[in-house]
């Protein structure tokens, strides 16, 4: 079988081999070519490994910068274009837990509106730390992204989830969150550590630049919760899969889940404290006999 590691998938990977290899050849480093166009050495680093979605207007002031010359110039241009018709899987980009919650965060603070929509767990921006530990302790047997002997790697991990929640101090910022109720009744973590993030639920649905609305669980759905997924600025959507994640800004994927976004967001009460208060007192009770055996 013939070896393809180094042949690229798509168009944003096309583009990142492209690139290096002009950089190279005028014999500058990642780090001089950053300053010739007045970028990070990091976004350069993510453009040329296909980690973020190139922009056009970027990526040609990169290839006049490196004197490419018009043909390969308009050539990179249309591949930065036609990186965002397409869904692009992240699954070979991400080498550990803790670079997801990286990788995540450099988007979220791109962008002033965030839409998450939820269909089995807590969003990461609204977990506690506990719930993090626990959910991102669940997907390494799965995923292996992490040796299991290395005893950093959750903690940091969860360090790395933690401090993406920061944007959400940003008051110019606004949060949008839709959950199903089976989201507060699955049990991801020990009952009383529920309680905590159903209690960190109803503490940020009081912040001015968070709302948080829940799709009850007797609600008869128009459109079935297949998985979740993310929208930024309305421009950029990212669905979450168990071992992946993927980004697409072409314009028929964001319209499609825009649309699909506003049909949960339809079927979602803003009055959630009966909700909340329901399971609290569930995971309350089960905490209590817990403790008295």
């Amino acid at each position: 079988m013939p070896d393809t590691s180094d042949v690229p998938r798509g168009p944003a990977e096309e583009l990142g081999v492209a690139l290096t290899k002009i950089r190279k050849a005028k014999g500058l480093t990642g780090t001089r070519l950053a300053g010739m166009v007045e970028m990070s050495q990091a976004k350069i680093s993510r453009i040329e490994n296909a980690i973020t979605l190139p922009d056009p207007a970027d990526i040609e002031k990169i290839a006049r910068a490196l004197d490419a010359g018009e043909a390969d110039t308009r050539r990179l241009v249309e591949l930065a274009e036609q990186a965002h018709d397409r869904m692009t899987d992240w699954r070979s980009l991400w080498a550990t837990l803790a670079s997801i919650q990286r990788e995540i965060r450099q988007i979220e603070l791109g962008v002033k509106q965030l839409k998450d929509f939820q269909s089995a767990i807590v969003a990461g921006l609204l977990q506690t730390s506990e719930y993090a530990r626990a959910v991102l302790s669940s997907f390494r047997p799965i995923t292996r992204l992490e040796d299991p002997a290395n005893d950093v790697a959750i903690p940091a991990a969860v360090s790395a989830r933690v401090q993406r929640q920061e944007v959400l101090g940003d008051r110019e910022r606004t949060f949008e969150f839709v959950m199903t109720e089976s989201v507060l009744a699955n049990r991801i973590c020990p009952p009383e550590q529920m309680a905590a993030q159903i209690r960190r639920l109803r503490e940020l649905s009081s912040q001015p630049n968070i709302t948080i609305a829940i799709i009850p669980a007797a609600t008869a759905l128009s459109l079935p919760p297949m998985h979740s997924f993310n929208m930024f600025d309305d421009e950029t959507v990212m669905v979450e899969l168990l071992n992946t994640g993927i980004l697409s800004q072409g314009k028929a994927d964001v319209r499609a889940y825009c649309r699909a976004f506003d049909t949960f967001k339809s079927h979602a009460t803003l009055d959630i404290d009966a909700l909340l208060d329901k399971h609290l007192a569930g995971y309350l009770d089960e905490a209590r006999a817990r403790t008295a055996y």
